[in-house]
């Protein structure tokens, strides 16, 4: 009879145990939030309070009424209007999360907001979710071969996915009576020549442009063939424990046909009105998600895959990947580069730091004053533990 290897069995079995301890120390919260103090996780509690006296100190200078501040912003685009719902903005507010827990929060987290272009990484993550499910085959396939109207022509089939996704296809055309041109067109020169303007190869130049993220919403729609709202409620803002509250919307004339239904195709930001409104707190549970890699508890909610390769710095710009915001550059100051942030106008950001195990949801904080507060709430964290 063969020896049996109780060292081996041994071995196993241990390892077996510290994964599963491992696995019972990560933290997620059900419907109500665990709150430890700093010192529980190796923070300092009085930088950290400096942190958030800062976050309210250094409150956005965006008008609160957000009709008027988009149509200050917006003034130079020829024919600007507003499509879609707006609100009032609130009062600074935001949520720190140190390996799951909330250590410090601030202002009204439970009032539903407009996000602005935070909403390009919801957008981004129905894309991936199409992705995780073989909806698109790969991000390099073009995308006239799953959609084929509005793709037409020499320059414009030529977009793929990752061309739309990094914000770099220089799509031509216009799309719910927005045209392309004329979203941040430049400020001096005639706006003919910028209609007629040669058109750059796509992924060679990255230009923000909301009416080309609204042809991704558009194009994913026609792909999923049901809302994307739908999409991202079943998928992920449920089984992440999201509150009821969320909305996300589009204009009021971007309503298409699809199998005989008409069907909103929702806005990727408040650049028209529109897009979605959302409480801090379910802002900071999307953001854990990603944290953890896509997976909430025992639930690979979207791959790892597409986690990692949505803050991988694009050919185009290195600070931008897929409708993520990355640190390559610096731009929130000499911390890690792996850092990256959904961002949205008027202050409205949420920031990942794996190495610290750290999600900030910060609302109507002065766009110029973001890296300076996660370099703050960074400094909190007791590095040697």
């Amino acid at each position: 009879m063969r020896a049996i290897n109780f060292k081996f069995i041994f071995t196993i079995l241990l390892c077996s145990s510290v994964d599963f301890l491992f696995a019972q120390e990560i933290y997620f919260p059900d419907s109500i939030w665990l709150t430890k103090k700093p010192t529980e996780l190796k923070m300092s509690t009085q930088i950290l309070d400096s942190a958030v006296r800062f976050a309210i100190r250094n409150e956005t200078k965006t008008d609160y009424d957000l009709r008027i501040a988009v149509l200050k912003s917006f003034v130079n685009e020829p024919g600007y209007k507003i499509l879609g719902p707006m609100k009032q903005r609130g009062k600074p507010a935001g949520v720190i999360l140190r390996k799951g827990y909330i250590v410090a929060q601030w202002g009204d987290v439970k009032r539903v907001d407009m996000d602005f272009s935070v909403t390009k990484s919801y957008l981004s993550t129905v894309a991936g979710l199409a992705y995780d499910s073989r909806l698109i085959k790969s991000v390099d396939d073009r995308v006239i071969d799953y959609v084929e109207e509005k793709f037409d022509g020499d320059h414009n089939s030529k977009i793929t996915w990752r061309h739309l996704l990094t914000q770099s296809s220089d799509w031509s055309g216009c799309l719910f009576d927005l045209c392309d041109w004329a979203d941040r067109p430049p400020k001096q020169g005639n706006i003919d020549d910028w209609k007629n303007r040669k058109l750059l190869e796509p992924g060679t130049s990255f230009e923000y442009n909301d009416v080309r993220v609204n042809l991704m919403a558009y194009s994913l729609l026609q792909v999923w063939r049901k809302p994307l709202p739908v999409v991202l409620k079943e998928k992920i803002m449920d089984p992440i424990g999201a509150s009821s509250t969320w909305r996300w919307h589009g204009y009021e004339n971007s309503y298409v046909n699809l199998d005989g239904s008409m069907m909103q195709s929702v806005s990727g930001g408040g650049h028209h009105g529109g897009g979605l409104f959302i409480n801090t707190l379910d802002q900071a549970r999307f953001g854990l998600l990603f944290l953890r890699k896509g997976k909430w508890k025992n639930h690979q909610l979207i791959s790892e895959r597409w986690v990692n390769a949505s803050h991988q710095p694009s050919a185009a710009n290195k600070s931008y990947g897929f409708m993520w915001w990355t640190n390559q550059e610096n731009e929130l100051g000499n911390i890690s580069k792996d850092i990256y942030y959904a961002n949205g106008f008027g202050g409205n950001f949420i920031v990942i730091d794996n190495e610290h195990d750290l999600v900030i949801a910060v609302r109507w904080l002065d766009p110029q004053k973001l890296g300076d507060l996660v370099q703050l709430i960074i400094s909190s964290v007791d590095k040697n533990k």
